[in-house]
C-alpha cells in the first residue's frame, strides 16, 4: 500500500530501487527539458502531420496515374515517416 501511495504522490523513488529503470528515468528527465513552448510543439506536429498526409496522397495519386511503383513507394514511405515525426 505504501508503494502505491508513493507512486500516486510522485514519490516513487526508493533507496532499494536501482538498476536500468532508474537510469532510464534519469535519462528521460534530462531529455524533457526543452526550450520549445507548448504551442510551438503543436504547430510543429500539425505541420509534419499535414505534409506527411500530402506526401501519402501524392504517392497514392501517382499509383493511380500509373507513374510506377517506385514513385508510389518513395512518396508513401516519406509521407508515413513525416507523419510520425514530431
Amino acid at each position: 500500500m505504501d508503494k502505491l501511495r508513493r507512486a500516486l504522490n510522485g514519490n516513487e523513488r526508493c533507496d532499494e530501487e536501482s538498476g536500468i529503470i532508474t537510469q532510464v528515468d534519469a535519462d528521460f528527465t534530462v531529455m524533457d527539458q526543452t526550450t520549445l513552448s507548448w504551442s510551438t510543439r503543436i504547430k510543429g506536429f500539425a505541420i509534419c502531420f499535414v505534409i506527411g498526409i500530402l506526401c501519402s496522397f501524392l504517392g497514392s495519386f501517382a499509383l493511380f496515374l500509373q507513374k510506377g511503383l517506385a514513385v508510389f513507394a518513395v512518396f508513401y514511405t516519406l509521407g508515413n515517416i513525416i507523419s510520425l515525426a514530431r
